[in-house]
């Protein structure tokens, strides 16, 4: 079943922009073989991720995703069955949103109030729209 799983986890203070630049090559070249598709969204101090695919295999990523020293404190936000994939052509997106989240994209003071909750592990089902909205911006 096409399933999707979004977390939030604290960035670790040591993982440094490399670090982040080898995860996202990992995440290209492994999610080709296992047919996943998705986003990564970074600060200095935070990561959100989407991952979509066949539920075996994303929640399968998300425990060795879970394993990984370059953060912590992670957060299943949501896993949910999806019709269709938001990030059909992504092997693994990114986006550094900053600090200031609400500034950096068109954002209505709702969907700011949500990415904020969003932030904090709190599911929301507007959340993939949101996220959606950020990479078209």
């Amino acid at each position: 079943m096409l399933s999707e799983l979004i977390y939030v986890s604290r960035r670790s203070t040591t993982c440094t922009d490399a670090d982040v630049a080898q995860i996202l090559e990992a995440s290209v070249h492994q999610n080709s073989k296992k047919d996943i598709t998705g986003v990564l969204l970074y600060s200095k101090s935070q990561f959100i991720q989407v991952l979509e695919g066949e539920a075996a295999a994303i929640i399968t990523l998300y425990d060795h995703i879970k394993k990984d020293p370059r953060h912590h404190q992670i957060l299943l936000v949501s896993l949910n069955l999806i019709e269709e994939r938001y990030f059909p052509s992504w092997q693994m997106g990114s986006k550094n949103v900053g600090e200031n989240y609400e500034f950096l994209t068109c954002l209505s003071n709702q969907e700011q109030i949500v990415f904020k909750q969003l932030l904090k592990g709190q599911e929301s089902s507007k959340a993939i729209k949101i996220i959606h909205k950020i990479f078209q911006d």
